[in-house]
């Protein structure tokens, strides 16, 4: 070792130590030589585990490889293939992905920041645990098969809509989104790549809900498409925490501190409340769409994000089931599930006149239980609590000037829940006159005013509940 350089690491180890004291406690300068050592290998190990974790999920250049020698050959089309094979416009970044087999970039596309996903579910064998292989890749690709018409490729897709979404009256108007989605040239026909690449992307669950909640405002907008890769806008921020800890430092970070950095970084209060009011948007979205109800089978914060103005938007639609496909019982309905979520996102730092009010309908809200098709007036009247105290704290400051239009009349409610609404009020008027009169007839003279007071008081209660 140079002795330029050997100074240079003894005046880095030993010089907070003043000579006096190195030559009367000469064991500090090894606990100082062990603990420097230490720190190395820790650095070193947590480097390693880094790059190991990156090489092994992150494969996104074997994906663009496989996909554009597919699109080269025929196989497959996209509206996207040109820009990733051809003209390069299309290019992978930074690497996101959680599953090798189900790659995640982000990357610039026209120098637009976009989300890059290519892969496919694992497929399930009988006892229903994914295996480990993905599926081949030309296996992909081998429906439908050439001869197949226009006609059979439609009836085709309303088969497999209707298996994964259930009896819907609007099917039609899907499978024709679907069409005309794989209709990349626009001329009214779909090419046999091109029906081969929509096929496959329906078998992916994420992409399957993207086209059935393409109106949605609190979705992901699909961008694109090649093979089984498809392109979706980039949502600013991915999570509704800032701080992850990669999973093989889970152990030895205390979740204590964990949670209180993520606490520290998050947006303001009033911020918190606006993403939260899209989260229970999207809750009624997923609830009652056009094309069937879906569940949310993990409601977890990496799943949830939101962009640059505070907007609510769905970072990953992994998560959401169609409620046709779900083979067991659902304990736990959606909004309860979000709120096991908000009491740890919305709870801290609530401002002090709203925090008992905001425990008290959260505290509600996560009882609930069973399918809210069940209970659908009560976990609506639920859901209404929450929006409404949440707005009427922020609507007078600025969070609330960018959607104050959307949210000035605030009738969160679909059509289908004020009907059924104004059927239990008009219902509890009947029930509230028919047991008045009854106990008016019954009663002694002397208590028939209390019972017309009472039944004033009835009806008062259930036109207050109206309004």
């Amino acid at each position: 070792m140079p002795r330029a350089l050997r100074r240079l690491v003894h005046l880095m180890l030993f010089c907070p130590l003043s000579k006096g004291l190195q030559s009367r406690l000469p064991a500090i300068k090894v606990k100082y030589l062990l603990l420097a050592w230490l720190g190395i290998l820790i650095i070193s190990w947590i480097v390693y585990m880094q790059y190991a974790s990156y090489a092994e999920l992150c494969r996104g250049h074997v994906c663009q490889m496989v996909i554009c020698d597919h699109y080269r050959r025929g196989i497959i089309s996209g509206s996207s293939c040109k820009a990733l094979c051809d003209q390069k416009t299309l290019t992978l970044h930074r690497c996101m992905s959680t599953s090798s087999t189900h790659q995640v970039y982000i990357g610039l596309w026209k120098d637009r920041p976009v989300v890059i996903k290519c892969g496919i579910e694992d497929p399930v064998n009988i006892d229903g645990v994914p295996e480990t292989l993905p599926r081949p890749e030309m296996s992909l690709f081998d429906k439908p098969t050439r001869g197949t018409s226009m006609d059979e490729f439609k009836e085709m897709l309303h088969s497999f809509l209707k298996a994964n979404l259930g009896e819907q009256p609007s099917l039609s108007a899907l499978v024709d989104r679907v069409i005309t989605l794989a209709d990349v040239n626009q001329d009214g026909k779909v090419s046999l790549a091109e029906a081969k690449s929509i096929w496959a992307l329906l078998h992916i669950n994420e992409f399957l809900l993207m086209v059935a909640l393409q109106e949605k405002e609190h979705s992901p907008k699909l961008l694109g498409f090649c093979g089984d890769l498809y392109v979706t806008e980039r949502v600013s921020h991915s999570s509704l925490y800032r701080l992850k800890v990669p999973h093989y430092l889970e152990t030895v970070v205390p979740e204590a501190l964990s949670s209180g950095l993520n606490h520290w970084l998050a947006p303001s209060w009033p911020r918190r409340a606006r993403i939260t009011i899209g989260l229970l948007e999207f809750v009624e979205e997923v609830f009652h769409g056009s094309y069937g109800s879906f569940l949310i089978c993990d409601a977890s914060p990496h799943h949830v994000g939101y962009n640059s103005k505070y907007d609510c938007k769905m970072a990953n639609l992994r998560s959401v089931a169609s409620e046709a496909v779900c083979n067991t019982e659902v304990v736990q309905p959606n909004l309860a599930k979000v709120c096991m979520l908000l009491q740890d996102y919305l709870l801290f730092g609530a401002p002090s006149d709203l925090r008992g009010d905001l425990e008290k309908q959260l505290r509600t809200c996560v009882t609930l239980s069973g399918l809210a098709s069940q209970m659908e007036v009560h976990h609506s009247l639920v859901l209404n609590n929450l929006k409404t105290l949440l707005w009427k704290k922020i609507s007078n400051t600025q969070i609330s000037d960018a959607f104050s239009r959307r949210h000035a009349g605030l009738v969160p409610f679909s059509s289908a829940n004020s009907q059924k609404i104004g059927s239990v009020i008009h219902g509890l008027k009947l029930d509230v006159v028919h047991v008045s009169s009854e106990l008016v007839q019954r009663a002694a003279p002397r208590k028939v005013t209390e019972m017309r007071e009472g039944r004033r008081e009835g009806r008062g209660t259930a036109q207050r509940l109206s309004e």
